[in-house]
């Protein structure tokens, strides 16, 4: 593991001690590895300038739980983008460490992250919870598709637009099945609904105000979200009150039947008929670009309080084991 202290705070050795130690991870073996680092470092950066915890900031690609352990955290911030970073297998060495160690860590648990990586079980759950989404398959090589364009077909399993396609005619699905079937053990086909782009963030149990994506391009893709320059972002947009209330449920629905807990972001598009849930993020980026920093600083809490009242939740859900050296209190009957 490449390591980089991001504890900023010149105070001595003994205050130190006396602040809890948080762990933040980036990087990862995904295909978001630069912007987890990007997300990872303002995270960092953050928790130190609280002054309330001792921060360090490591790079990774796939800690074992000793190598996670050999830092001695009190608590475990990991911001790690993908499917082993968010989707089940980091959580699950996390979860080990919670219940044999009592170290917190910062978002869901595995099999959560793991539905919640999985883009059609979380269509499939949020169905079931009446939330509006566009119909959906899964798509194998050679097998047959019955959704007709326009239609978009992307990863099931990835983030941050990765090998996204919109298709508007039957040659473009073929293209982009041919483009991406190869590199995808199966990708989803999801009905194309053209409107506005919408995001809604949860933080806590709190939902976030609603923020619009417009992007200068065709879609907000991946150099949308994190580079360029150009995308417009419209915190509390002009939107009907239904559709703004319709967002705000479905994303309390969505993240209350997968079992999520600390964070996530919601996307949404909303035509004339209301708003289409599409997916929800249970890492959303924390980068300078991002969307729930952003809705947070616009209710009054800026990212260095909205990211310690994360690893604040994340220490109070775990009871730390008593360390041999610790007295035990004797009660005289």
């Amino acid at each position: 593991m490449s390591s980089s202290t991001a504890n900023h705070d010149a105070g001595s050795t003994a205050s130190s001690a006396n602040r809890p130690r948080v762990l933040v991870l980036m990087g990862g073996p995904d295909a978001e590895r630069d912007v987890s680092i990007m997300s990872g470092t303002e995270v960092a950066k953050a928790l130190a300038s609280t002054g309330e915890f001792e921060v360090i900031a490591e790079t990774v690609t796939r800690p074992t739980a000793a190598e996670i352990l050999a830092h001695r955290p009190d608590a475990i911030y990991p911001i790690l983008h993908g499917p082993w970073g968010e989707g089940g297998p980091l959580q699950a060495i996390l979860e080990q460490i919670a219940a044999n160690h009592g170290i917190g860590f910062v978002g869901p648990r595995s099999k959560p992250a793991s539905i919640a990586m999985d883009k059609l079980a979380t269509k499939f759950l949020a169905s079931g919870a009446g939330v509006r989404t566009p119909r959906a398959r899964q798509v194998r090589a050679g097998e047959t598709l019955d959704l007709q364009a326009p239609i978009v077909i992307k990863p099931s399993n990835d983030g941050s637009s990765v090998d996204l396609r919109i298709c508007r005619t039957a040659d473009e699905i073929k293209q982009a099945r041919a483009e991406l079937e190869p590199k995808r053990e199966f990708l989803m086909a999801e009905e194309y609904v053209k409107g506005r782009e919408m995001t809604v963030g949860i933080v806590n149990g709190e939902v976030l105000p609603i923020i619009e994506i417009v992007p200068a391009v065709q879609y907000y893709d991946y150099q949308a979200k994190y580079f360029r320059d150009d995308t417009r972002y419209v915190v509390d947009p002009e939107i009907s009150a239904a559709a703004a209330e319709e967002m705000r449920n479905a994303t309390k629905r969505v993240f209350s039947a997968i079992g999520l807990r600390d964070i996530a972001r919601a996307d949404f598009i909303v035509d004339e008929r209301g708003a289409w849930f599409l997916e929800i993020n249970t890492a959303p980026g924390m980068t300078t670009h991002s969307l729930v920093p952003m809705a947070s600083r616009h209710r009054g809490v800026d990212m260095p309080e909205l990211c310690a009242s994360l690893v604040r939740s994340a220490m109070s859900r775990v009871r730390r084991p008593r360390a041999a050296t610790e007295p035990v209190a004797v009660t005289n009957h």
